[in-house]
């Protein structure tokens, strides 16, 4: 069953520690697997949403997706990524 890890940004505290993290994170994710299906901005949001950039990857699984995240690769884009970002990551089974 996929597996969907889902990044909402609550605030980009250092646009070039968010870049670091950018240039490293992205090439980790896929090498682990992970398929890009949305990122950036909302183009409209309802109810309590919040226009904060949002990032959903999709994963084999949700041991896969909890494998990305434990990568050595990934895990050097977080330390670039430091306080750089408040954020909270999600990974949601699919249905």
């Amino acid at each position: 069953m996929p597996a969907y890890w889902i990044s909402n940004y609550r605030a980009v505290n250092d646009p070039d520690k968010m870049a670091a993290y950018a240039a490293l994170a992205a090439p980790a994710l896929t090498a682990a697997g992970g398929r890009f299906l949305a990122r950036g901005i909302p183009e409209k949001v309802y109810e309590s949403g919040l226009e904060q950039r949002a990032v959903i990857i999709e994963f084999d699984s949700v041991e896969a997706a909890i494998a990305a995240h434990d990568t050595p690769a990934y895990q050097e884009a977080l330390a670039a990524l430091g306080d750089g970002a408040d954020r909270d990551i999600r990974i949601v089974p699919g249905a």
